[in-house]
């Protein structure tokens, strides 16, 4: 058995051991219940960011946003698609920026939607503008290899 690969709840912010090997088939939190993974990007907020940021094995693609940005909204039906694609080996979340003021000024967030990839706590690569999920998929995948 291979090592065990931390994954952060997105629901109770447990971080659950989970084996390597095991990823692909999901699992659920041992403290609240709910699905590790469900295709779908985590909301996250000043709560939960930390968490999925410092404590989890797994990448994590975070796009900040704003409801009143055009191509905010344009990316999101994309960015949930590439949530599908992409998990359990990343986790996707989405911040937004008006909400989460001290959250985009940490990372200088200057133009949205920009999406961020981090691994091992630190940030690997910086995308700015709307993408389709295709592209973002391939961004992340490559960002991951390179």
């Amino acid at each position: 058995m291979s090592d065990p690969v931390l994954v952060v709840c997105p629901a109770c912010t447990t971080t659950n051991r989970v084996p390597r090997e095991r990823l692909a088939a999901g699992g659920t939190c041992g403290r609240c219940g709910g699905a590790l993974f469900d295709g779908h990007p985590v909301t996250l907020d000043a709560r939960n960011f930390d968490a999925h940021l410092a404590r989890s094995g797994i990448p994590l693609l975070v796009d900040f946003w704003a409801s009143w940005c055009g191509p905010c909204r344009q990316m999101a039906p994309a960015f949930e698609a590439a949530a599908a694609q992409l998990e359990p080996h990343v986790r996707l979340g989405k911040i937004d920026t008006e909400a989460e003021q001290g959250i985009a000024a940490r990372f200088a967030i200057r133009s949205i939607p920009t999406m961020i990839l981090f691994a091992g706590g630190k940030e690997r690569a910086r995308q700015s503008g709307a993408m389709p999920a295709s592209a973002i998929v391939n961004w992340t995948r490559q960002a991951l290899t390179g």
